[in-house]
């Protein structure tokens, strides 16, 4: 009788995890990712969950903000002559580089563009110095973006006279980003995104602060 019962017992328990590992339901189709916000939809790290316009746009102008931060920030070990700049600089490479593969993974998972290196991100959109563009949802343009002639004056500059360039400049670019992630903030819906952008105000402004102290000096 046991082993009777065993022979039964073990296909009806294969057929019940098989059930409990099937999400596709009775038509076969997987079920839909926004069904579970906050969950992963992906082992990339995109998260499902309902978001708008302003969500991708902020994925999508941030990423190539952040490039830029980050390759401002790569010249400091070489150039720099303040350890103090170079531990900020590290900081910042530190924090935007895992930013960057989360807001490419949300973009990815909702199926929307994600900028190409070497790209300011969204068609029509410029960069240079505080022009922008201005007029989209609040964010003027890429705000903070560094002109091509800006980053080669960066590259160019060594010692005392590249620490005083790097923080006026990445202080622009910061304010730049404090302003994109505010947008976010207050039009904004979904909600790691809105997450993120607190993040980067809070870390940020904080930044300037130091930086703004740094040039004083």
């Amino acid at each position: 009788m046991k082993r009777a019962f065993a022979l039964i017992t073990v296909p009806a328990l294969a057929i019940a995890l098989a059930a409990c590992g099937n999400d596709e339901g009775s038509t076969g189709h997987p079920a839909p990712s926004h069904s579970m916000p906050g969950h992963s939809a992906s082992p990339g790290g995109a998260q499902a969950g309902p978001h708008n316009g302003q969500d991708v746009m902020f994925a999508q102008m941030m990423i190539p903000h952040h490039r830029q931060a980050i390759e401002m920030a790569g010249l400091a070990a070489t150039r720099a002559s303040s350890a103090e700049v170079k531990t900020l600089a590290a900081d910042i490479k530190k924090a935007q580089g895992p930013e960057i593969q989360q807001l490419t993974a949300w973009l990815k998972g909702w199926g929307s563009p994600v900028p190409s290196p070497g790209t300011t991100g969204m068609g029509g959109m410029h960069h240079g110095g505080t022009g922008g563009t201005g007029g989209m949802d609040g964010m003027d343009g890429m705000d903070g973006m560094m002109s091509e002639k800006d980053m080669k004056e960066l590259e160019a500059a060594k010692g005392a006279a590249f620490d005083k360039a790097f923080l006026t400049m990445m202080i622009e670019h910061h304010e730049g980003a404090v302003a994109m992630a505010k947008a976010e903030q207050s039009s904004g819906q979904f909600p790691p995104a809105k997450q993120m952008a607190a993040t980067i105000v809070s870390s940020q402004t904080a930044e300037i602060a130091k930086m703004r102290s740094l040039l004083k000096q």
